[in-house]
């Protein structure tokens, strides 16, 4: 394997031999990662020699990591004719990113790579995976901004987050907190000034507004899209507590501008990375310039902004 965008630097194993983590070149356990579990659950695979590239900016929170496992996954199952499904890839990468790279991750960022459609979100059920495309509204266009705060999930506090929510759901009597409601969770014993407590309160009234915001998106009703987003991001800042002060002026930003004829909120498990916004195209340019105006003289570092469009999940060319 040959890294186009880490100086071409390459990493090598052998297929019928017991395939292990490599402590120098990180991006390679993804992959060798994917490919250990695609034959631990009895896929025969052949050799390949893969050059790896890829426009997800790295460290940004945007899911590069999962979007190499499930590409990886992809390009066996092309290569030597697998009958897996997307799901499963899904499924595999996360079992990568689990335990060649040592990050306990959900499985929202393989299945959105995997299972996405075009032009479409995906409002996705972690525990069945049961996936149903929402369509983007019309005249709306997706902004990322990079704050460029280099963001990690390996180094430890994302898994110390997941820990409080599973300690929350056992002191709810709950097997995950998706199965509290705010009302238990408020007349509970948790202590409501506790950091339990508060990232019980995220994670469940988060879910609430995925599902609100979906029906919001479906119809088409962007005052709604954009009371979702900016609760959901006050809820990662006081709660989740997983926002930085720069992501923070960015939302500041945009919501000043956009009012409610748009919403924006950080993305990406936290401490730093990006923000996404939904903002009506005609606005697209002024948030733009806004961004361009204010970010780098209030924070000293240079943002990126990209405009997006939904495209489809993993599929060979």
């Amino acid at each position: 394997m040959i890294s186009v965008d880490y100086d071409n630097v390459q990493d090598s194993f052998c297929i019928d031999q017991t395939i292990t983590a490599t402590d120098d070149k990180l991006w390679a356990n993804y992959m060798r990662g994917v490919i250990h579990f695609l034959k631990e659950k009895g896929y025969v695979l052949g050799g390949a020699d893969i050059a790896i590239t890829g426009n997800v900016p790295l460290g940004a929170g945007l899911s590069s990591s999962a979007a190499l496992e499930v590409v990886t996954g992809q390009a066996m199952k092309a290569l030597f004719e697998l009958d897996v499904t997307q799901s499963e890839l899904a499924l595999i990468g996360q079992a990568a990113e689990h335990h060649f790279a040592g990050c306990f991750c959900g499985i929202m960022d393989q299945m959105i790579s995997a299972c996405g459609e075009k032009d479409h979100a995906l409002l996705l059920d972690c525990r069945s995976l049961k996936t149903k495309a929402v369509s983007i509204p019309q005249g709306v266009s997706i902004m990322i901004i990079d704050s460029k705060v280099p963001h990690s999930l390996v180094d430890g506090a994302y898994n110390a987050l997941r820990e409080q929510c599973e300690e929350a759901a056992r002191l709810l009597g709950k097997p995950a907190l998706r199965d509290a409601t705010l009302t238990e969770l408020a007349a509970s014993s948790i202590d409501k000034g506790s950091d339990i407590y508060k990232r019980a309160h995220h994670v469940i009234s988060e879910n609430d507004r995925t599902l609100a915001c979906a029906d919001a998106m479906i119809a088409g009703d962007l005052q709604k899209i954009s009371e979702c987003m900016y609760a959901s991001h006050a809820s990662m800042r006081d709660d989740f507590e997983i926002t930085v002060p720069e992501i923070d002026y960015i939302v500041s930003l945009l919501s000043d501008l956009l009012g409610d004829q748009g919403g924006v909120r950080m993305t990406g498990g936290g401490f730093g990375g990006c923000c996404v916004a939904l903002i009506p195209t005609e606005l697209v340019d002024s948030a733009r310039t806004t961004i361009e105006q204010h970010y780098q003289a209030h924070t000293g570092i240079k943002e990126a902004i990209y405009i997006c469009t939904p495209q489809s999940g993993a599929s060979s060319i």
